[in-house]
């Protein structure tokens, strides 16, 4: 994995803006900064295939010593700077998040910042929900909104395949339902569909949700990370799956919520409720993507499928840089940005590079 280690004073020189500058930046394809993804562990108990097979991430391999992680305190600091450039959500991920010790205090922390306007930000994570069913009432006590939930099965033996630790789905339910009865919600409800795997899941799992208040979304298989195997032949397009639920429960589409949103929304006509499709494959919506991405070290990337980051641990930690100064360098490092990865994934002539590994920055 290769990290971008510039010093702040070299930056400085590149950048030609004021560090007071007030402006959202946009970047080099006109999109502005308004969501970052914060991975607090790079640590999971799961193992799933498609994110951390175990034959590459089994009982040796070397996880990130804890002085290499953010404090609570560096990663709060840091998220205040990003909400000065325009972030308004802040989402946290890991590997499993609930894995962190102590993580209600740095969503306490989290939930005290204010945007400019003195707006609360959207404050959500994304969990397998192994432990969520212990943690929800804290979490919604120190100011977490809602969560999302991976789920990829209702079937136990499916499931128990998939996480690859012998895990049961009925701990996951019992999280989902701990997680709506203290007020995390709306609860989402993320399930990667892979055909040959777990696609004989898909209308159970909808039928399942259907009428809970829960949005089920179906994620594409995705070629994140340089080690889950990922063939094409393997992704079932957003497309079929919304002609093979439609034909069991009529759907009509719904509008985007918000600029740079990754799911198409569909409700079912039956006012059944509504479930969502993420179609990074083969419907690449990178034209609007707003996201940024934290790594559990410091590393800002920019896109899902980046090689490399831009660390900024060392500028928290050199007694030098005020929050203005980092602020004025991730402007110009946004404004610089040109990512579009899926767009681009099956043009002939994209040459293929390793990628950071999704346990790593989130999803």
């Amino acid at each position: 994995m290769q990290e971008v280690r510039i010093p702040l004073s070299s930056l400085a020189r590149r950048v030609c803006v004021a560090d007071t500058d007030p402006a959202e930046p946009l970047d080099a394809l006109q999109r502005p900064l308004r969501d970052l993804r914060i991975s607090v562990t790079d640590r999971c108990n799961f193992r799933c295939a498609y994110c951390m097979p175990k034959e590459h991430f089994g009982p040796g391999f070397k996880f990130l010593p804890h002085a290499a992680l953010l404090s609570f305190e560096e990663i709060t600091r840091l998220a205040g700077v990003f909400v000065r450039l325009g972030v308004r959500k802040l989402r946290l991920t890991g590997g499993e998040p609930l894995l962190r010790r102590e993580l209600p205090r740095l969503i306490e922390q989290l939930a005290g910042l204010r945007s400019p306007e003195g707006e609360a930000l959207d404050l959500t994570l994304t969990t397998n929900g192994s432990l969520l069913a212990r943690q929800a009432r804290a979490l919604k006590e120190a100011g977490l909104q809602r969560v999302t939930v991976s789920l990829d099965a209702l079937d136990d033996a499916v499931f128990r395949r998939m996480n690859d630790v012998d895990f049961p789905v009925a701990d996951v339910l019992a999280g989902l339902d701990a997680a709506q009865s203290v007020g995390l919600g709306p609860i989402k409800v993320n399930m990667v569909v892979q055909r040959g795997v777990n696609d004989h899941e898909v209308e159970r799992m909808a039928a399942h949700f259907r009428g809970t208040g829960m949005v089920l979304r179906f994620i594409e298989f995705m070629d994140v990370g340089s080690h889950n195997d990922w063939r094409l032949d393997q992704v079932l397009p957003s497309r079929e799956l919304v002609q093979r639920i439609g034909a069991r429960w009529p759907l009509r589409p719904l509008q985007a919520s918000k600029p740079g949103e990754t799911a198409e929304r569909w409700a079912y006509a039956d006012g059944g409720g509504e479930i969502g499709f993420i179609s990074s494959v083969t419907q690449a919506f990178c034209g609007d993507c707003n996201r940024a991405r934290l790594s559990t070290d410091g590393r800002l990337y920019t896109c899902l499928f980046a090689h490399q980051g831009l660390l900024l641990r060392d500028w928290l930690r050199d007694g030098r840089s005020s929050d203005a100064d980092i602020a004025a360098q991730l402007r110009g490092h946004w404004r610089q940005r040109q990512d579009r990865y899926s767009q681009l994934r099956l043009q002939p002539g994209v040459p293929a590079a390793a990628k950071v590994e999704m346990h790593f920055i989130g999803g």
